[in-house]
């Protein structure tokens, strides 16, 4: 894997996010609370660490009744019009991404096809089009 998480690449996330990152011993943490207080999510940043027998990035989401994790994360969109951050993982064709919303929302999509991020999301069914259009974003940084 060639992608790794420096501190410019925190910094940007931070930013677009609104909130300072903590520097952890191995990894990043940024803890996010909605307007109205009723929302907390905390993502922890790790880069480049052991996974199993490989090396690579790991997201990992809290919630007050959540726990998300995305393995190998190849990269990342910032969108700051949006206040939002899509951390990104590709296998075979197959896309999962991890939404990390401003106002401490979260979303997760999991193995969607990479294909439909570029098609007509008009043919698609509504319980898919939303997975494309969430990660349709991502486009400009994913693998040929």
């Amino acid at each position: 894997m060639s992608f790794k998480f420096k501190k410019s690449d925190i910094k940007k996330i931070s930013k677009a996010l609104g909130v300072e990152a903590k520097d952890r011993v191995n990894n990043f943490r940024l803890s996010l609370i909605s307007e109205d207080g009723s929302r907390k999510v905390s993502v922890e940043i790790y880069s480049d660490i052991p996974i199993g027998d490989e090396k690579g990035n790991l997201i990992t989401v809290y919630t007050n009744c959540t726990h998300l994790q995305l393995h190998f994360c190849c990269g990342y969109v910032v969108s700051e019009m949006l206040g939002e951050v899509t951390f990104i993982g590709e296998h075979a064709g197959k896309l999962s991404g991890l939404i990390i919303e401003k106002n401490a929302g979260c979303s997760f999509y999991a193995n969607v096809n990479k294909d439909i991020l570029s098609g007509d999301f008009t043919t698609l069914g509504p319980e898919v089009m939303m997975s494309g259009i969430a990660l349709s974003l991502t486009e400009t940084i994913l693998s040929e």
